[in-house]
């Protein structure tokens, strides 16, 4: 049975507003009175569920794209948890299989991180080009907590726990390299919006790719 817009909760009925508008319009674009209007509710109400469009915008990317929750678990993974659980069997067996568990994490941490930014690119570009609204916005994300070095940070996170297990070569920068393999993603994500799907590797063949070579950089 379908759902109405107007029997589907206000807070569902803002994302759903503010998803399409940022995907049609841009973040520039997509106003909290635009937003508002789209759901068919007033501008108070909208402040009443989102302490500001920013908080819209996070709540949009993080619900509403399908790798951003795949793309978080596979950052707060443990320790080679992607490895094969043995219960007997040679030491160095179980760490070669851990070590291979490092490799399929970072493949996939590259594969969701790859188009979770092609997904989010077009919506927040329109911002670069207001740099009075830019500021806003990095203020109104600031304000709840949010930003895109949160990405960074849990990656560097997560590679600085497989330094401690000794899964790392001791002088491995874990910042370093959460940094070069994101920045091939968000690299990969521009070529592709810029200058179309025939200038990058198919995300199957570009995810594997680099996080071989990064993992090779470090392990």
């Amino acid at each position: 049975m379908l759902t109405s817009k107007s029997s589907r909760p206000t807070p569902e009925r803002l994302l759903d507003a503010a998803e399409k508008l940022m995907r049609t319009s841009g973040l520039a674009n997509a106003t909290t009175k635009a937003i508002a209007r789209e759901a068919g509710c007033s501008e108070a109400a909208l402040y009443k569920y989102f302490a500001n469009k920013e908080e819209l915008f996070v709540r949009v990317l993080m619900e509403r794209t399908p790798n951003a929750g795949p793309l978080m678990a596979a950052l707060r993974a443990g320790p080679g948890e992607e490895g094969k659980e043995g219960d007997e069997g040679d030491q160095g067996v179980k760490d070669v299989e851990a070590a291979e568990g490092v490799e399929e994490g970072l493949t996939g941490i590259a594969r969701h991180a790859s188009l979770f930014y092609a997904d989010a690119m077009p919506m927040a570009a329109s911002l670069f080009a207001e740099p009075a609204l830019l500021t806003r916005h990095r203020e109104g994300v600031q304000e709840i907590g949010a930003g895109p070095h949160l990405v960074l940070d849990a990656l560097a996170g997560r590679l600085r726990r497989e330094l401690e297990a000794g899964r790392l070569r001791p002088d491995a920068d874990p910042r370093a390299a959460a940094a070069l393999l994101l920045g091939a993603c968000f690299q990969r994500a521009f070529f592709l919006h810029f200058s179309g799907a025939h200038v990058v590797q198919p995300v199957e063949e570009f995810a594997p790719a680099v996080a071989r070579t990064v993992w090779a950089a470090i392990r």
